[in-house]
């Protein structure tokens, strides 16, 4: 889930994607790339000095069980930050491997998650990039405002180099429409360029501007907790929808084209 712009809904996102496919019945990771830690509490966890975060699997090279935790929803496992992940982006200049650390500490338990998210800070740095270098894909939330479509070219400009140098692997998952208000002309006129600009990549998924959606993390519960039958609920259920079948496409794609192959 990454956007270098903030405010633009990407921790809303991250957290309620992830619950919503959990609670479709898919193992779920959570994992909070932010030394905000907006993730980690808006899923449930108050903040503690003591408890082990991503800074330790990343600097320390601590392993994955002594980091992870269960959330309160069923299948949905998280890793959580804390402000010492700042650190972590200073620490990782001069290490070796520097982009490939989340990588390489995904990769042991990646078999054993359907779907593993990750929250990205608002800003291009080391820990942004390490996890667009672990990722198969790229979520783009975008809010629905003038200068969106800017921030988005220049998102792109820099998945291309990470693509020719890093992860050439790395696809776009689609773009999400955040806060979007169908009563103003705005919403709609910039939810229409974008639709007309990137086509099939653009979600039909749409998360409207809702009061209970803003209310949740302050009460550490993802929006299906929180109330179900809001348009926010909504909103998340249906993208964990479409992401799940993009997901099987994808499978059934790799599928046909191994049996071709042989």
């Amino acid at each position: 889930m990454a956007n270098q712009k903030g405010g633009v809904g990407k921790t809303t996102s991250a957290v309620n994607l992830a619950s919503c496919l959990a609670a479709a019945d898919q193992p779920t990771l959570l994992v909070d790339c932010d030394s905000q830690a907006n993730a980690t509490a808006a899923i449930g966890f108050p903040k503690d000095p003591s408890r082990r975060t991503l800074y330790h699997a990343l600097i320390l090279n601590e392993p994955f069980e002594k980091i992870v935790q269960k959330s309160q929803v069923d299948h949905l496992d998280v890793v959580p930050a804390d402000k010492n992940l700042a650190g972590a982006a200073v620490e990782l200049v001069t290490s070796e491997n520097r982009e490939y650390r989340l990588q390489s500490f995904l990769r042991e338990v990646k078999d054993r998650y359907r779907f593993i998210v990750l929250d990205c800070p608002p800003a291009l740095d080391l820990l942004t990039l390490n996890a667009l270098v672990a990722a198969n894909s790229v979520l783009v939330p975008i809010q629905c405002e003038y200068l969106a479509l800017e921030g988005v070219s220049e998102l792109l400009d820099t998945l291309m180099r990470i693509r020719r140098t890093l992860n050439p692997s790395l696809e776009i998952e689609g773009i999400l429409l955040t806060m979007y208000d169908e009563r103003t002309t705005l919403s709609r006129q910039v939810a229409t360029d974008l639709r007309s600009f990137f086509g099939a990549q653009v979600f039909q998924a749409v998360i409207p501007r809702n009061v209970r959606l803003a209310e949740a993390p302050s009460f550490g519960k993802p929006i299906i907790f929180y109330d179900i039958h809001s348009k926010g609920a909504e909103g998340y259920t249906q993208l964990a929808q479409e992401v799940i079948s993009n997901a099987e496409k994808r499978v059934g794609a790799g599928a046909r084209s191994a049996h071709s192959g042989a």
